[in-house]
């Protein structure tokens, strides 16, 4: 395959980690990035980020790292990057500001030829696509995708697992989430109560879109899937807490630990399960969706299992190169 030009809008720790995973997969060149953070500063926090041996030095408007030069540009919004004179396949949106159609079609009207997005969008968009869940409805005239969310992902190849072996009579999921960069190290009057609480300080609950996302993900859940978020004062490592109510009866942990190994090995780039005591720290740096805490496991009653899961989010950027290299191969496919 030959490489796949990436212009990055949004150079925060998703974007960092996708220039990060870029490093380790010759498939990728990131030719440009949009930040309005300082150029100094955000090199200094990209240094901060990879190994020793990698070393990233700015001359100019140029990041200078260990696979070339990528252009640094201080634009704020879509309509303010050439992306054309890049020459870029696609633009990945980290920013998590933008997500709807009228605020990311400007990617595409100067010259990306795709958009995918770090995040779940608030409205409806050409696709969404989780890899290993509905990636084979993806289409080459999509234009503005998004690959989803780290725990949406996660819920949602936990979810798909289970219903390939066991139908689904209701399922429920609670998102343990690290607290993330909009939230405050202090009280601070937003619009909203609860996330105006420090976030290094409390347990907030959240409301989460994978509870509106899930069921159009996986249409035979629609009308029996619930979800809910709770931000927590750990900097790195979310847990899935997910309770499923089987339409099968008398189905033990074992059974169920024993479908996760068996999609762990079928997609091990996706899926790991873990047999250890493991806490939040311990996935730091995992590439994976999906992280099954087989100790986790626990039945109740005839038909109800709980599942624990873990992920960080270098295992969502992962995922959204994977989706940028899906649709690269289907592009070449489409002109073969």
């Amino acid at each position: 395959m030959k490489k796949i030009r990436l212009g990055l809008m949004g150079f925060g720790r998703i974007g960092r980690q996708l220039y990060q995973l870029s490093l380790g997969d010759d498939i990728f060149d990131i030719v440009a990035i949009s930040d309005v953070g300082d150029p100094d500063v955000l090199c200094h926090l990209l240094g901060k980020m990879l190994p020793r041996d990698r070393v990233v030095t700015l001359e100019g408007n140029y990041l200078l790292g260990p696979r070339g030069r990528t252009r640094m540009m201080p634009a704020e919004h879509p309509t303010e990057i050439p992306w054309d004179l890049f020459g870029v396949d696609f633009v990945i949106d980290a920013t998590g500001r933008y997500r709807t159609v009228d605020q990311l079609q400007p990617h595409v009207d100067n010259g990306a030829g795709r958009v995918i997005v770090s995040t779940l969008p608030e409205s409806d968009i050409d696709r969404v696509v989780i890899c290993g869940v509905n990636d084979k409805d993806a289409m080459t005239h999509d234009r503005i995708v998004s690959a989803g969310s780290a725990s949406t992902t996660a819920a949602a190849l936990a979810l798909r697992t289970i219903e390939r072996n066991f139908p689904i009579e209701h399922a429920s999921m609670t998102s343990v989430h690290a607290y993330t960069s909009d939230q405050r190290l202090q009280d601070y009057a937003s619009s909203d109560y609860r996330r105006s609480r420090s976030g290094s300080e409390n347990i907030i609950p959240n409301a989460t879109p994978a509870r509106d996302w899930i069921p159009r993900l996986l249409p035979s859940l629609a009308g029996r899937f619930t979800a809910y978020a709770l931000n927590v004062p750990v900097q790195v490592g979310s847990l899935l807490d997910l309770t499923v109510a089987l339409q099968t009866p008398d189905v033990d942990t074992e059974t169920i630990n024993a479908v996760f190994v068996e999609a762990a090995k079928a997609s091990p780039h996706l899926i790991e399960t873990v047999g250890d005591p493991i806490v939040s720290s311990d996935v730091r740096g995992s590439p994976r969706s999906l992280i099954v805490d087989l100790q986790g496991t626990l039945k109740a009653g005839t038909r109800t299992i709980k599942i624990l899961g873990w992920h960080e989010t270098l295992g969502h950027a992962r995922c959204i190169l994977d989706v940028a290299s899906l649709y690269a191969r289907m592009d070449m496919e489409a002109v073969s």
